[in-house]
């Protein structure tokens, strides 16, 4: 809609009287006019994203001349996408000619219930009507929760539906809630419970109005892993409140212990003898594990229920994914030679950084995944803006990935560290940040 700026035309006709409900000419102007805003009010509520925050905080610096800039601070592989997956793009071109399904190939959906079998050991899965291709991780968790929380009622109003989620948190998680017309709920996940979401500290009130619950594990930004046990509780919670399960999981293959590796929310599930998977859904993607962030592929796995009208839902959202990318994704999901060799340079990174930055920032190696979770000895805005402007390292501050709940920023007072450039990049990175904290 345009506005005009003024009234013109007819001064006795009324505003808003075209069949259309559409902008009238006799309108106010548009920003004083609340029925030409025909736009979702939850728009108004979300959050500025990170990195504009980031963006902001940078305003007026001129970093050192001498220094090149290291970027730590996104979570975007920039290891090199593997030659055979490049290829695979490449022969498969003729795919841009055809209009994709949006319950992909058999192909695909067998490669990705194969490697969930040979990674979690999952036998049966149907890759029929328990698995869905989607385009990224980020695509689908925001799209799942348009499909799954019930938002309003007829008449339009609230129905006070919750949607609860760790604290700090991928922010996609509450723009889903909000433009889903529910409530975000954020469990705070603090260093004195290592990291961990207190369910039990979640009242049987707000339990009830629960309808969706993110899950992140291994962790965004703490790196941090559930165990079975703590599966068992969030499942158990699940079925006496009746909520469905959001596993985000896009980090499970950037571990450090072959003998230790992420267990999954259908692992879980399955060892638990919920075999059904019923309301959990797990989203999983190429982008770190295949280092092909701009492929943008993934799948969505579990309740065959809930994927049936998830599958309804995305082929009215118009989400398809290209048969040229599905026909490389087979690729990816069929080795693993070039996922081992990733898992590799982020230990070699993560053994030369950690005890580098340890004596000066309270950090540790994470559980999994590629950040490094450092508090700090200055508030994090501080220390991030000091860092960029003297040293031309970018972190971000941990306070930008969470929301204040009961007067805590769990996040204030740490950087979010990403290890994603190659390790002389990152180990000259450390060296600038372990500089900077003599001069504190």
């Amino acid at each position: 809609m345009v506005s005009s700026g003024g009234r013109r035309g007819n001064a006795d006709k009324a505003p808003h009287d075209n069949i259309f409900g559409l902008y009238d000419p006799l309108c106010p102007p548009f920003a004083a006019c609340e029925k030409c805003s025909k736009v979702n009010p939850n728009l108004s509520r979300l959050h500025s994203y990170p990195f504009e925050k980031l963006r902001r905080l940078f305003e007026g610096i001129t970093p050192p001349d001498g220094l090149k800039p290291i970027r730590l601070s996104i979570g975007e592989p920039q290891h090199a996408t593997p030659a055979f997956i490049r290829q695979a793009v490449a022969d498969n071109l003729d795919g841009l000619a055809t209009y994709p399904t949006t319950q992909g190939s058999d192909a695909l959906r067998g490669a990705i219930a194969g490697w969930l079998q040979r990674r979690y050991d999952l036998p049966g899965l149907d890759c029929a009507s328990q698995v869905l291709p989607v385009n990224g991780s980020r695509e689908a968790l925001f799209a799942f929760g348009q499909c799954v929380i019930d938002g309003t009622r007829s008449d339009g109003t609230q129905t006070g539906a919750k949607v609860l989620c760790p604290n700090p948190f991928y922010q996609i998680y509450e723009g889903a809630a909000l433009l889903a017309g529910a409530e975000p709920v954020f469990l705070n996940n603090l260093p004195d419970n290592n990291f961990g979401s207190d369910f039990d500290s979640i009242p049987d009130a707000v339990w009830q109005d629960v309808q969706l619950v993110f899950v992140c594990s291994p962790g965004n930004p703490t790196g941090r892993v559930l165990s079975l046990d703590e599966w068992r509780h969030l499942f158990e919670l699940s079925d006496r409140h009746d909520f469905v399960i959001a596993a985000d999981e896009c980090y499970s293959e950037i571990y450090f212990d072959d003998d230790a590796l992420p267990i999954g929310a259908l692992e879980a599930a399955h060892r638990l003898g919920r075999s059904d998977y019923r309301n959990v859904v797990m989203f999983s993607s190429l982008s770190k594990r295949s280092n092909v962030p701009g492929l943008r592929s993934g799948f969505v796995a579990g309740d065959a229920k809930i994927l049936k009208d998830f599958l309804r839902y995305r082929t009215y959202h118009g989400c398809a994914m290209s048969n040229t990318v599905q026909a490389a994704s087979v690729a990816a999901w069929n080795d693993e030679t070039h996922v081992a060799e990733n898992r590799r340079m982020y230990r070699e990174k993560f053994a030369r950084v950690t005890p580098m930055l340890a004596p000066w920032l309270q950090v540790e190696r994470p559980d999994a995944g590629f950040y490094l979770w450092a508090r700090t000895p200055i508030p994090d805005t501080e220390f991030a803006r000091r860092l960029q402007a003297e040293y031309n390292v970018t972190v971000l501050p941990g306070s930008y990935l969470a929301r204040e709940v009961a007067g805590i920023n769990p996040g204030a007072g740490f950087v979010r560290i990403a290890l994603v450039a190659d390790t002389a990049e990152c180990v000259e990175a450390a060296e600038r940040i372990v500089a900077f904290c003599q001069t504190l």
